[in-house]
């Protein structure tokens, strides 16, 4: 079933400090119209820089994922994402008064909130989804990352990660179904190793770190004294270490720095441009690692969404109507009955089947020694489809046909050969008015348009 794409109902405004920067930030997200995408505009430049959230646009990976265009940057901008793209939203305007989004918690939960409670509109154009079609692996064998995607028919991610450390070696984390996003994985914080804090204030970075908005691991043996001394760099007093853990924070999940993680692989995944239909297995990911990946993605993306796709159907399932189920609805018969099965009947959409084989007739003259299955009976084969639509929802077919009144904007695409097997996606253009039937037509060869135009008919009775 297509999905229609989704934007935010309201503007939605949240304000924080930067993680790095420490500078306050208003972020405001307002509606965007459909095709619109993801695009972060700085309001603070003169003039406004907008940048598109895309991972073409990716120029650093060190402490979060920045985008930029220009000199203009944006950076942490991960949870957002996974927020977005999670909450099923296609098309958002992110305003943002400085270089960095806010920290806010650490997670993705203020935005998920702050998304629910604005409320989510549906869209009049339909969701594009790209879906993984083949195992499809990315490696750095320096770093011991992988990520591999699977073909799937929803989107799923399964995370595992380890450091050389007694208290974090190996975690995982998993979310079969996105739906779980909002409770499972955006309350889960960002993670930093108590080791690293002091190098990372020498760098002039963390300067937002307040030790709410992250979960800060002590792995080795620390004295109290030193505890203190680099909490107290954060105003920060009476922190003491709890299972591995500073005890200024309580872990709302046992693994939840892996679920962090996962959060970031959505967040980071949704600068490829499209939702994705597959199941990605991610092996010690980083924000480089991630979108390297996205940045695969990008051309396929690219490419696919600029051509109609066939319908999603397995052609070997079950029929709705088989033959002998077509032959009662249409009044066709050989050799001029032209669609073997129909997968998918609605009141305004069908999904039909030809086999395309040597043995029928007008072989014998198109052409000799080219067999070419011809661009007319292409056409009557799908109008045939359409004589389905329309006849088999009514309660007695046998007593009506269709007749052609018009064709338009026929363009044959792909040559048809013994073999091949068409598939035809036909959907009403407008409601059934006085027998008048208004249809757009296509047929597919595997994943290619071979043929498509609109049709118009009218049904009477015998």
């Amino acid at each position: 079933m297509s999905e229609k794409q989704k934007t935010v109902k309201a503007p939605i405004q949240l304000s924080g400090t930067g993680l790095h920067t420490g500078a306050n930030v208003t972020l405001t997200i307002k509606p965007a119209a459909v095709d619109f995408g993801y695009k972060f505009t700085r309001t603070d430049l003169e003039p406004k820089v907008t940048v598109t959230a895309v991972a073409d646009n990716v120029v650093d990976t060190s402490r979060g994922t920045v985008i930029a265009s220009g000199n203009a940057r944006i950076s942490t901008i991960e949870h957002l994402m996974a927020s977005l793209y999670a909450m099923g939203i296609d098309n958002a305007e992110i305003e943002v008064d400085g270089p960095e989004l806010p920290i806010l918690d650490g997670s993705s939960k203020p935005y998920v909130d702050a998304i629910l409670s604005a409320g989510i509109e549906e869209q009049e154009a339909e969701r594009f989804y790209y879906h993984i079609k083949r195992k499809t692996i990315f490696k750095d064998e320096t770093s011991g990352v992988e990520i591999i995607a699977y073909p799937d028919e929803d989107f799923s991610v399964d995370v595992k990660i380890g450091y050389d450390s007694p208290y974090l070696r190996n975690q995982y984390a998993t979310m079969n179904d996105v739906a779980s996003f909002s409770t499972e994985i955006a309350p889960c914080r960002t993670f930093v190793f108590f080791r690293e804090i002091e190098k990372l204030a020498k760098m002039n970075l963390i300067k937002g770190g307040d030790l709410t908005n992250a979960i800060v691991i002590v792995d080795h043996e620390v004295k109290q004294e030193e505890v203190e001394r680099l909490t107290g760099l954060f105003g920060q007093k009476n922190v003491t270490i709890k299972q591995g853990v500073l005890n200024n924070v309580d872990l709302y999940f046992d693994n939840e720095p892996a679920r962090h993680k996962l959060l970031d692989v959505i967040g980071d995944l949704a600068l490829c441009g499209a939702f994705i239909k597959g199941r990605f297995v991610a092996t010690h990911p980083g924000h480089k690692a991630n979108t390297d990946f996205a940045k695969t993605l990008r051309p396929l993306i690219k490419k696919e969404k600029g051509r109609p796709m066939p319908p999603d159907i397995d052609i070997n399932a079950e029929p709705i109507f088989d033959i002998e189920g077509i032959k009662r609805v249409m009044p066709h018969r050989y050799p001029f009955l032209m669609i073997d099965k129909i997968m998918k009947l609605t009141e305004t959409q069908i999904v039909g089947i030809k086999n395309v084989t040597f043995d029928e007739s007008c072989f014998l003259g198109h052409f000799p020694k080219e067999s070419v299955f011809p661009g007319v009976l292409q056409v009557e084969a799908m109008a045939q489809c359409g004589g389905v639509l329309v006849l088999g929802n009514m309660p007695d077919p046998e007593n009506y046909i269709t007749y052609f009144m018009s064709l338009k904007e026929i363009k044959w695409r792909k040559k048809v050969v013994p073999g091949d097997v068409l598939v035809f996606n036909l959907e009403l253009l407008s409601p059934i008015r006085r027998g008048i039937v208004h249809m757009k037509a296509q047929a597919f060869v595997g994943d290619q348009l071979a043929c498509e135009g609109e049709m118009m008919a009218q049904v009477v009775k015998k």
